[in-house]
C-alpha cells in the first residue's frame, strides 16, 4: 500500500517560526487546485501500489475552504484509484473551523482531522505569530470532536516567555479535549524566519537546555499517565489511533507527493517538487511534471533506514537491516552501535530490537548521527 501527500502552500499569514514553504493567499489558488489535478494525471503511474491513506497538508488547506478541498479529492478520485483508502486527513486551523466546514470535509470522504493548536496561551501565541486566540483553539477542537472520532492536535513547547506552568495548563487543557493523537515540538529556531531575527535582536531569551528538557520530560510523563503511547519522537496517541499516514514515512512505504514543494518515494527512488510556485505552476501549465530526482544509492538507503527507525518507539531491528539490499553496510556501525548501547544511549527494546530511551529523544539527533555512514 501507499500514501498520498497532497501540499498547500498558501496561509492566512506565515507564523513567526515557520520555515516550510508556504506563501499568503494569493489569486494563484485556482490556477494551483488546477495544476494538482494536472500533477496527478501526468504522474499517476508513478507509483504502482495503491493507496491507503491521503494527507493534505500545508501551508493551511482549511483556508481553501471545504468545498475546494472536497471537490479537489472529487476529482483526483478520477485519476486515482480510492478504494483501498481508509484515512484521509486535512491539516486545519482553529479560525477556518466551522460545524459547516467539518461536516462537508466529512461528507467529502475526511475521517481525520490534524489541527494546529501550539499553545492555549494568548501571549505566547502572539509571540509567534498565531492569529487564533486559546478559547478560539478549544471551541474549534470541541467542535472537531463533535464531528470525528478521530483527530489530532498540536502544540509546541519551549516557546517564548512559556514557563513549567503555564506549559502543565495547556497540557491540562489538551487533555479535558481527550484527543486520540497529540504532536509536541520542541520549538526550534530556524534561520529566516522572524522568530530567529527576533531572538537574534535580542527581543527575548530562548528557554534553557535544562528548561526545554523539564518540558519535554513533563509532557511525556503526563501523557503517558493520560494513557497516550510515545511512539514517534514527537507524537503520542492513544492505542491504534497511530498516523497511519506519517507512519508510512518512517517504515519507507511508497509515497506520491503532489504539489509545490511535495517530496515521493516509490520504494526506491526519492523525488521533489523544487520550492518554487512560479515555476511549478509553468511547468505543470506546459504538461512538464515539475519533480526532480533524488538518486540515492545504497549508503544514503542504509541512512535512512537507521534515521527513520531510531526515530520510533519500535526501534532499530538489526537483523531486519542485515537482510535489506543494503545490509552489508551493517558492520561499518558495529563500533559506534556498541559505544552507544554502553553508554545508555541505545537501549534493548521490549522487542529485542534497539530504541533510543525515551529521556533521550530530545537529542535523538546527536544519537543518529553517530550512526550515519
Amino acid at each position: 500500500m501507499a500514501g498520498l501527500y497532497i501540499h498547500i502552500p498558501y496561509c492566512h499569514s506565515k507564523c513567526a517560526y515557520c520555515d516550510f514553504y508556504s506563501m499568503p493567499q494569493a489569486d494563484t489558488m485556482p490556477r494551483y487546485i488546477e495544476a494538482l489535478v494536472a500533477e496527478a494525471l501526468l504522474r499517476k503511474d508513478e507509483v504502482a501500489q495503491p493507496f491507503k491513506t491521503i494527507y493534505i497538508g500545508g501551508g493551511t488547506p482549511s483556508l481553501l475552504g471545504a468545498g475546494t478541498l472536497a471537490r479537489l479529492l472529487d476529482r483526483l478520485s478520477g485519476v486515482f484509484e480510492f478504494s483501498a483508502v481508509d484515512e484521509v486527513t486535512v491539516e486545519v486551523n482553529p479560525e477556518d473551523v466551522t460545524p459547516v466546514f467539518l461536516q462537508t470535509l466529512k461528507r467529502a470522504g475526511v475521517n481525520r482531522i490534524s489541527m494546529g493548536v501550539q499553545s492555549f496561551n494568548d501571549g505566547e501565541l502572539r509571540a509567534v505569530g498565531r492569529r487564533h486566540t486559546g478559547s478560539q483553539a478549544f471551541d474549534a477542537a470541541l467542535a472537531i470532536k463533535e464531528s470525528f472520532d478521530n483527530y489530532s492536535l498540536d502544540l509546541i513547547f519551549g516557546l517564548p516567555g512559556q514557563t513549567l506552568g503555564s506549559l502543565g495548563s495547556t497540557i491540562e487543557r489538551m487533555l479535558e479535549l481527550e484527543a486520540p493523537h497529540l504532536s509536541a515540538y520542541l520549538l526550534s529556531y530556524e534561520l529566516g524566519t522572524r522568530l530567529y531575527a527576533a531572538l537574534m535582536a535580542g527581543k527575548f531569551e530562548e528557554v534553557s537546555d535544562e528548561l526545554a528538557y523539564d518540558m519535554y520530560i513533563y509532557v511525556h510523563d503526563t501523557l503517558c499517565r493520560a494513557g497516550y503511547r510515545h511512539y514517534e519522537i514527537s507524537n503520542y496517541a492513544k492505542p491504534g489511533r497511530e498516523s497511519r499516514h506519517n507512519s508510512s514515512y518512517w517504515d519507507s512505504v511508497p509515497y506520491l507527493g503532489l504539489g509545490v514543494s511535495a517530496h515521493s518515494f516509490d520504494g526506491d527512488t526519492r523525488r521533489f517538487n523544487r520550492a518554487n510556485l512560479k515555476e511549478y505552476l509553468s511547468a505543470i501549465e506546459s504538461g512538464r511534471a515539475y519533480c526532480t530526482t533524488d538518486p540515492e544509492n545504497d549508503e544514503n538507503k542504509f541512512n535512512d533506514y537507521i534515521i527513520t527507525r531510531l526515530r520510533t518507539a519500535r526501534g532499530l531491528d538489526m537483523t531486519d537491516l542485515a537482510g535489506r539490499p543494503f545490509g552489508y553496510l551493517a558492520p561499518q556501525v558495529e563500533k559506534p552501535l556498541h559505544e552507544l548501547v554502553s553508554s545508555g544511549a541505545l537501549i534493548v527494546g521490549d522487542s529485542g530490537n534497539l530504541v533510543i530511551p525515551h529521556t533521550r529523544w530530545l537529542t535523538s539527533d546527536a544519537v543518529i548521527r553517530e550512526l550515519i555512514l
